[in-house]
């Protein structure tokens, strides 16, 4: 691996924790019947904002180390962590993970496909 590949990794995990929270915030605030402000608590919404960060860390971390079946590992522990926030708004927790695990695997593609990790055929 040479420094432009590094680069790159690096570019990547800055895209995907810069970009993660304003996609999620657009995509629930957009389809739902109510703000996200409005549906959770200030400690609910910045919980889950420094858990999603986490998560779109390890997400691109175990992809980069082809650890697919780790990511089993971020869906037991942010179920346990946000067990009781979960009963109160499912919806909003579980269409938050989909689409930040969707998005931190497209991103984490994306950038082995650039690298050349990733072989297409």
């Amino acid at each position: 691996m040479n420094a432009i590949h590094v680069a790159i990794l690096i570019a990547g995990y800055i895209v995907l924790v810069g970009t993660s929270g304003k996609l999620l915030n657009y995509i629930l605030t957009n389809f739902s019947s109510r703000p996200i402000s409005q549906t959770l608590s200030k400690e609910a919404i910045d919980t889950g904002f420094i858990i999603g960060k986490c998560e779109n860390f390890l997400i691109l971390t175990f992809m980069f180390l082809d650890a697919y079946t780790a990511l089993a590992l971020i869906f037991a522990a942010k179920s346990i962590v946000r067990r009781e926030d979960m009963s109160k708004n499912s919806l909003f927790f579980l269409a938050g993970t989909m689409i930040n695990v969707t998005y931190s695997i497209m991103v984490g593609l994306a950038v082995k496909i650039v690298i050349g990790i990733y072989d297409l055929s």
